[in-house]
């Protein structure tokens, strides 16, 4: 039992961490549920830590219900991203070709949306790719953005 309660507080603290990294814009709830939450389609934003000037908006279902109300319930994997360049974008030089930089929890378990960042030096281009992520399987649901920068030729 109590092998339980640490990995459920670990849970939590890893959770509120992810949360720090972004800003909720808003939601759109879609279906009525009698008991709990509804379900609905939130929108955050991340700003790139990296990356001066890029915000990626990232809309995606959440599961409502009661077991939605208490965070138990598993979010589809339906998201879309659009980055974008908020003010003058550098093309970033001392940067990884593939990284990751937004992340999160679509369960309390094992499901993740994961942002990764890419660049492409032939045409000083900034790319943004949102996958959805289990620890047992992959999944194809995914999503592309891309921000042209200062530096394109």
């Amino acid at each position: 039992m109590t092998k339980w309660l640490a990995a459920i507080m670990v849970l939590g603290m890893g959770l509120s961490q992810t949360a720090l990294a972004q800003s909720r814009i808003g939601s759109v709830d879609t279906t009525f549920r009698l008991l709990g939450s509804n379900d609905r389609v939130v929108v955050d934003r991340y700003d790139d830590p990296a990356v001066a000037n890029v915000s990626c908006y990232v809309s995606r279902a959440e599961t409502g219900g009661v077991k939605g109300s208490f965070g138990l319930a598993e979010d589809p994997s339906r998201f879309s991203i659009a980055c974008r360049a908020v003010g003058p974008v550098s093309y970033p030089t001392g940067l990884p070709k593939k990284q990751r930089v937004f992340d999160a929890a679509l369960s309390v378990f094992f499901k993740h949306l994961a942002v990764y960042r890419m660049l492409d030096d032939d045409k000083k281009v900034i790319l943004y790719v949102a996958i959805s992520s289990r620890l047992t399987d992959g999944s194809p649901f995914n999503s592309i953005s891309a921000v042209a920068t200062s530096g394109n030729p």
